[in-house]
């Protein structure tokens, strides 16, 4: 059973997140292990079983990356490698710059400037995803899903880079 039928939600890149949490949590409650203690072994086992699949894919599906990653497996889109490799000379050199510029930043003022920018990047990225889909645009669909990932790791890194900064300047 796919992610979105274990939860009973459309199966979409937007999805509605307070419907989304109420069907996670009237399911983890029907199938928490807590209830099954006393029931035979193969009714525990299942019971962990459903409360497991249940929580993987409640993260998935709560994470806009990870559901927009999760969709793309869904939709047959290859990913290079482990799927964090950029194999985009255009965008290689644009994280090149971008982490070169992070590096160089010595105020926590311009860390967050770019960590804003990145933030822009996936909202952008996010918004564009979902015609790419309709379209059924495999290679646009895996571009945007690599630069995605990269602008994630981007604005994890400007995060640590302005902890930092304010270590150091402390």
């Amino acid at each position: 059973m796919d992610h979105f039928a274990r939860l009973g939600v459309p199966a979409a890149l937007d999805v509605d997140v307070a419907a989304l949490d109420r069907a996670y949590f009237a399911l983890q409650r029907q199938w928490h292990p807590d209830r099954f203690v006393s029931r035979p072994p193969e009714e525990r086992a299942k019971a962990s079983s459903e409360a497991a699949s249940l929580n993987e894919a409640y993260r998935t599906l709560k994470d806009p990356l990870r559901r927009a990653f999760y969709m793309a497996e869904r939709a047959g889109v290859e990913m290079p490698g482990d799927g964090k490799t950029i194999d985009d000379p255009e965008l290689l050199m644009e994280a090149m710059e971008a982490r070169e510029a992070l590096h160089e930043a010595s105020a926590p003022e311009a860390v967050d400037a770019l960590a804003a920018e990145a933030r822009q990047g996936v909202q952008k990225a996010l918004a564009g995803l979902a015609s790419l889909f309709l379209a059924n645009d495999r290679a646009a669909i895996r571009k945007a899903l690599l630069r995605l990932r990269y602008l994630d790791k981007f604005a994890e890194e400007a995060r640590a880079r302005r902890m930092n900064i304010e270590r150091s300047g402390a």
